[in-house]
């Protein structure tokens, strides 16, 4: 991982950028209003990006409900990819997550995806479910995993 690294809170500015991200991580990406409402309106809502030399490379978002936390969403630009920033940023959430005593986190993931639930299983999480035809881009199941970070 590069020195010229940063992690920081996501702010409505940033949108444009995570987009960029946004649509070339995902066949079904978020639009420009969902980030909008995301930042300014969901009080339950925690984005974090990670930029390399002021270029946003990735982000995470996450809701943070009572002690569980969901993530929400997670993408690295595909040229930044196997250089464990997902990784970085999905421990970043955790620490914030813990920070507001969050006791449990889950996340759906496509049933698809080995890539990401390697990273997941890595991090303690563990499939406790799935959520049939999930995804209604290709109606693709999804697993949904949980961490107890208590």
């Amino acid at each position: 991982m590069s020195d010229s690294l940063m992690f920081r809170r996501m702010r409505t500015e940033d949108i444009d950028q995570v987009l960029i991200v946004e649509r070339e991580s995902f066949t079904l990406p978020w639009s420009r209003e969902a980030f909008y409402n995301e930042l300014n309106t969901n009080q339950y809502a925690i984005y974090l990006v990670i930029e390399d030399e002021g270029k946003i490379v990735g982000y995470c978002g996450a809701w943070i409900v009572l002690d569980e936390a969901h993530i929400t969403n997670i993408a690295i630009l595909p040229e930044y990819r196997g250089q464990k920033l997902g990784e970085a940023l999905l421990v970043k959430m955790i620490e914030v997550a813990l920070s507001k005593q969050v006791i449990k986190m889950t996340l759906e993931v496509r049933v698809s995806n080995i890539t990401a639930q390697s990273l997941y299983k890595k991090l303690g999480f563990q499939t406790g479910g799935t959520r049939k035809n999930y995804y209604t881009d290709n109606q693709e199941d999804a697993y949904v995993m949980w961490v107890n970070l208590s």
